[in-house]
């Protein structure tokens, strides 16, 4: 199911576009609409309220809209997969999160690196390292190590200059050579 299509915007919508398609589309197929409708047009209407609410819920949210653009661009020249469950009870997974849509009725589409295509397994592993880096721990242990490296800088850089303070034009390799120096003449006394 493409959730562009089903929200009638195109790829490059914005959130304010996605939020009012989405308005006029739930009023038009809300269930409480169609509660006197004859028995087909209600389960027709409320299976569209469920694909838009679920095309919402994917679009409106960063993440979930990017992931779902990585996909659909990955799997547009490969194999954009549809399936279909018979029955009753809400039957989608949507990259492993847990929500649905419809009586049974259920389309999805393969996250990358869930077929057997190379280039698939390397849109998947990019996603996943991008997701691992921007998270808020990663992030704040980034900071922790950048601030220890900083302070051994500083504290490096401080003991040279303290150094070069009390022993001028000497450095801690010379002024190391003139003690043994002054300790051998000392042995041959």
């Amino acid at each position: 199911m493409d959730h562009y299509k089903v929200l009638g915007l195109s790829q490059n919508a914005t959130r304010d576009e996605i939020k009012e398609a989405f308005r006029k589309l739930a009023v038009k197929y809300h269930p409480d609409k169609h509660s006197q409708s004859p028995q087909a047009v209600r389960e027709n209407a409320t299976l569209r309220f469920k694909q838009v609410s679920e095309a919402y819920e994917v679009l409106s949210d960063h993440r979930k809209r990017a992931d779902y653009n990585i996909s659909y661009w990955a799997n547009k020249n490969n194999s954009y997969s549809h399936s279909r469950a018979e029955g009753y009870g809400y039957g989608n997974r949507y990259n492993n999160y847990g929500y649905g849509y419809g009586y049974g009725h259920g389309s999805g589409y393969k996250r990358p690196g869930s077929s057997s295509n190379v280039g698939d397994g390397f849109f998947y592993t990019l996603e996943n390292a991008l997701r691992f880096m921007t998270t808020r721990a990663f992030l704040l242990n980034i900071a922790f190590a950048g601030s220890l490296l900083g302070g051994i800088f500083v504290i490096d850089k401080g003991r040279e200059a303290i150094w070069g303070m009390h022993n001028s034009g000497k450095s801690f390799e010379a002024a190391m050579e003139s003690i043994e120096n002054a300790k051998a003449s000392k042995d041959k006394l």
